[in-house]
């Protein structure tokens, strides 16, 4: 099934590609342009170097008296100052705005990723999808700013010279320019076999980081299973796998170029054999002769060039059609937050949920309503659907059939919205297991509400029963490692707590949010909470916990759907 998947993604056609690189590159084309005007302008002094070069010989060798040998000399100097100074700022520029040009592309597809539709069923792995953010990305920009503008430089150099050396010798000029559709119909077999060829080397990389990157933050775990030999079994057999893609990459690609640059030095062998049979009759001069190699050089060089270009622009249409499928997931529609400033409840109407049509019901057929100021336990069995209920209401999925809508505490009839992603304004959510990022607790209650204040921080985390922050060397400011590092599951699951509450939320929606407290805290949180919440605020509180179940006003029994 997956091979059938990958082999659909390949047949993408190659005009979809160019038009979504088009899209993208909006942001970009500033930067190419300007690449690819000094490009432009790079070839024409090259050109202006052979002719500099021709006349200094013609002068030193008597061909001609049109100006003196200290003015032709003048000026090589100048155009070899020239080309070193453009030289100098073509290099700056593609480094300098070659970053900032990376930079908008990752930002963009970062940005498209959050902002995406969650279905609940993740197909790609995390290590895939930073494999594309970052590999991926920088092929796509390179393409963009620097292959195609010197693509364009090289269209330019070519017929520069083929009109140079046309002037000089028509003859010798068609001869050489035969190289074109040989060189068309070699590149068309050598694109669509790299093409393929790449794009399995792409994939084994990201399933090689897939890797890494799980053996790194489950490494305790494999640790107790004394499975760190299966990981690097794993990896070991992967990397085999890649390096079995890149050597067949590499005869491929070898084995092309020598046909190419066979017929490279044919052209040169021809060149360099045809202006010595002119110079033996008399036909050119010493200075048409070095005019000559130069210029099949200012054409066949070019040629060369292509060769390189054709695996970086394989490469990055491989690397396109991989951003383009993390694209494919509908963006979460857009619009101004709709807030219920006095309180709000919930109400399902028919409700039945389920993740695709070949897989069972998580809820069929449910009806509920949350009303403004209650306080509701939800209780089941694993599997139940306590969590997709939560997500439901969050607007992170869409109900199969039925609505899911908020309702304003005043006037139940009168103001109704369906939830959607512009109604969570309105919710505190509180997740299961360890939601903490890398930083300082500061930053991390700041997700929260990026304008709370000293004193908002401190009672959040005191409601929260997290004021051990305070007894820490540097508070709020100490500092929080990958996967809370530093603290205990119970210290973290208070902190996520306190960054929950510093949302001036009405609907609180805590998921299993105590189940690594002792019962002392626990119960010393819910006394809190009720003390914190207004009248209005209404509370749903998916557990286990009988505590919990003591202080909620109302309890909801969700039952497994049966097949």
């Amino acid at each position: 099934m997956k091979n059938n998947s990958i082999k659909k993604e390949r047949l993408r056609s190659t005009r979809s590609i160019i038009r979504w690189f088009w899209a993208v590159s909006k942001q970009l084309r500033f930067l190419s342009v300007l690449n690819a005007a000094i490009g432009i302008f790079t070839v024409g002094l090259d050109f202006a170097f052979i002719w500099a070069t021709k006349l200094c010989i013609d002068i030193a060798t008597g061909r001609t008296t049109d100006y003196s040998l200290h003015t032709a000399a003048t000026i090589l100097i100048v155009i070899i100052a020239s080309q070193i100074g453009v030289g100098f700022s073509r290099r700056w520029i593609s480094a300098l705005l070659g970053v900032r040009a990376q930079n908008r592309m990752q930002q963009r597809i970062f940005h498209r990723l959050l902002t995406s539709e969650w279905n609940g069923k993740e197909l790609r792995h995390s290590g895939d999808v930073l494999n594309r953010l970052i590999r991926d990305v920088n092929d796509v920009t390179s393409l963009i700013t620097n292959t195609v503008p010197a693509s364009l430089s090289v269209l330019t150099r070519v017929a520069g010279a083929f009109f140079f050396l046309y002037t000089m010798d028509a003859q010798l000029a068609l001869l050489v320019i035969i190289i074109v559709p040989s060189f068309a119909v070699v590149s068309r077999f050598y694109i669509r076999r790299m093409r393929i060829i790449t794009r399995d080397v792409r994939d084994t990389g990201s399933a090689i980081q897939s890797i890494l990157q799980e053996s790194i933050q489950h490494r305790i775990m494999l640790k107790t299973l004394e499975r760190v030999g299966t990981m690097m079994t794993r990896l070991e057999d992967t990397q085999d796998h890649l390096r079995c893609q890149i050597r067949q990459r590499a005869l491929f690609s070898s084995s092309s170029a020598l046909l190419l640059n066979a017929g490279f030095a044919t052209g040169y062998l021809l060149t360099f054999l045809w202006g010595v049979r002119g110079i033996h009759h008399g036909v050119i001069t010493y200075g048409m002769m070095i005019a000559f190699i130069q210029l099949v050089g200012q054409i066949q060089g070019p040629f060369r060039d292509m060769t390189k270009f054709i695996p970086v622009i394989i490469s990055a249409f491989t690397a396109g059609e991989r951003l383009m499928e993390l694209e494919e997931v509908p963006a979460e529609p857009e619009g101004e937050p709709i807030t219920f400033t006095e309180g709000a409840g919930l109400r399902l109407s028919n409700v039945s949920f389920r993740y695709d049509n070949r897989s069972r019901y998580i809820l069929r057929d449910f009806s509920y309503d949350f009303r403004p100021g209650s306080s509701t336990a939800i209780l089941g069995e694993t599997g139940a659907g306590k969590t997709t209920l939560i997500r439901l209401i969050l607007a992170l999925l869409r109900p199969t059939e039925g609505r899911v809508e908020m309702y304003s505490a005043e006037d139940k009839e009168s103001r109704s919205e369906e939830v959607s992603p512009q109604t969570r304004c309105n919710l505190v959510y509180v997740p299961q297991g360890n939601t903490l990022f890398s930083g300082s607790i500061r930053d991390n209650l700041l997700l929260g509400n990026p304008e709370a204040t000293e004193a908002q921080m401190e009672e959040a985390l005191k409601v929260a029963c997290a004021d051990f922050v305070f007894t820490l060397p540097n508070g709020l400011d100490s500092l929080i490692g990958e996967d809370s590092t530093g603290l205990s599951q119970g210290q973290a699951q208070r902190i996520s707590i306190a960054r929950g509450l510093l949302r001036n939320g009405n609907i609180l929606l805590l998921d299993e949010a105590t189940s690594a407290l002792d019962a002392d805290t626990e119960a010393r949180l819910l006394q809190n909470l009720t003390r914190w919440m207004r009248p209005q605020q209404t509370l749903l509180f998916v557990t286990h916990r009988h505590a919990v179940i003591e202080h909620c006003s109302q309890v909801l029994r969700i039952e497994k759907v049966k097949k």
